[in-house]
């Protein structure tokens, strides 16, 4: 099993110690998004979990307890997303602290545990095709000796994200436009020795070198933990998505970042609600 943490909300930056709690209790509750009243008990004993894939922009406060959860037996990488967006995008986000919270984490576990996400990739009047590109050689000067690979993804519309894109002037990308950034930005990544992936795309990128990504990755996690598990690709997501099966254990409406682009809150966006570190359910 790979436990996902996750999708929906950012563990490592709001609920260290709530997930810390329930590795020392072995076992987690989940809500169904789609049913809430539908809870599932998932255990996190070690024995019957192979990885731990964290999905972040801000790990920093994370950090300390990682070695607790390398005490307790498990192995895990990272999904940390860091974009060059600015606060009217995405609020909550310190880049230049993020960037230093990056290196930081690289040096302690190992680049190869430290996936960078360049995603989504949005464009308006602001952010544009031309700021992309500028944007992306500069962190990749600060980032590439400390990851092995970079993902990308380009803005989805979601029917509750539509006010929102209108007032930002976001849409989605049609071909030629993720063409011309596809091409930008690959040319850059192989300056820097950085491979690139994109993840969940319709469209074929095989040509600027840019192969789908599995970001929850059998392969990825048999090659850094010298496994040999077999895994079926996971029938909850999207078809475009090549992830292998795992389960996730976030929840939506949880997050504290307030991103603009976020497919994860689906209500009024503010303050994180309340929760209990103690409890099995995140909140």
């Amino acid at each position: 099993m790979i436990i996902s943490a996750s999708r929906r909300t950012d563990i490592p930056a709001f609920y260290g110690e709530w997930f810390v709690n329930r590795i020392r209790e072995g076992e987690v509750w989940v809500r169904n998004p789609m049913n809430p009243k539908s809870i599932s008990k998932i255990s996190l004993d070690p024995a019957y979990v192979e990885c731990i894939v964290f999905w972040t922009k801000n790990p920093a406060n994370f950090i300390p307890y990682l070695e607790k959860i390398e005490k307790a037996g498990h192995r895990y990488y990272f999904q940390f997303t860091l974009n060059p967006y600015d606060d009217d995008i995405e609020p909550n986000i310190d880049k230049n602290k993020a960037v230093e919270t990056f290196i930081t984490l690289s040096k302690l576990i190992g680049r190869e545990k430290v996936i960078w996400r360049y995603d989504p990739i949005i464009v308006n009047s602001k952010y544009t095709a031309a700021y992309h590109s500028s944007s992306f050689r500069t962190l990749c000067e600060k980032l590439a000796a400390y990851t092995e690979k970079c993902v990308i993804s380009f803005v989805d519309n979601y029917s509750f994200l539509s006010g929102v894109f209108k007032e930002s002037g976001i849409k989605e990308l049609d071909d030629s436009q993720i063409e011309e950034i596809a091409n930008s930005i690959s040319v850059i990544a192989k300056e820097y020795g950085v491979p690139l992936a994109a993840c969940s795309e319709k469209i074929d990128l095989a040509k600027y070198g840019i192969g789908a990504n599995k970001c929850v990755d059998n392969e990825l996690i048999n090659r850094l933990f010298n496994l040999n598990i077999k895994y079926k690709k996971d029938p909850g997501q999207r078809p475009a998505c090549a992830c292998a099966a795992g389960r996730d254990i976030g929840s939506y409406n949880t997050c504290g970042h307030n991103c603009v682009y976020c497919y994860a809150m689906r209500g009024k966006r503010g303050a994180l609600p309340a929760g209990d570190p103690a409890s099995p359910l995140l909140c």
